[in-house]
C-alpha cells in the first residue's frame, strides 16, 4: 500500500526546518520504497507554501517521490465524520485540546492505507487510536 505524508513534514523539508528538516527527510526517504502520498487535505494545506501553484507542489511533491493525486472516497468521509463527532463530543467534555478539523480528515483518510508519517503523533492518537503512526 503507502504511507501518508501530514503536511508538517513536508514544510519541514521545504523550508530546511533546522530543527525539524533532517529527520523529515530521512523519513520519508526510509518509507519511499513502501509508497508515500499526501490526501487532498494536505495539497490544501501546502497552497500557502507555493503561492497557490498547485504545480509547484506536485513538482516538489514528485522530487520527493510522493503521489499527490489520491482521491477521496466516502469511506473517508464516513471515517472523518465519525472522528469529528467524536472530536466534538470529548472537547465538550473537557477531555481534548482544540485541533483544527484537518487533523481528523488527514487521520481519516490515512486509516486505509499502511499509516501516517507525522510529527503530530499524540494528536492524531488522541483522535484516531488504532491508526498507525510513525514520527520522525
Amino acid at each position: 500500500m503507502a504511507w501518508v505524508v501530514d503536511t508538517c513534514l513536508l514544510i519541514d523539508v521545504n523550508e530546511n526546518d533546522p530543527v525539524f528538516g533532517a529527520a523529515s527527510l530521512a523519513l520519508l526517504k526510509a518509507k519511499r520504497a513502501a509508497g508515500l502520498c499526501v490526501s487532498p487535505v494536505t495539497m490544501v494545506e501546502l497552497g500557502p507554501v507555493f503561492l497557490g501553484r498547485i504545480e509547484l507542489a506536485e513538482q516538489f511533491l514528485a522530487t520527493l517521490g510522493i503521489e499527490s493525486r489520491q482521491f477521496w472516497r466516502q469511506a473517508d468521509t464516513v471515517a472523518a465524520c465519525q472522528t469529528w463527532a467524536d472530536f466534538v463530543r470529548r472537547k465538550r467534555l473537557q477531555q481534548l485540546r482544540r485541533r483544527p478539523v484537518a487533523d481528523s480528515l488527514i487521520g481519516a483518510f490515512a486509516l486505509r492505507f499502511d499509516g501516517l508519517l507525522t510529527r503530530n503523533t499524540s494528536d492524531f492518537r488522541s483522535i484516531l487510536p488504532t491508526l498507525n503512526l510513525l514520527s520522525p
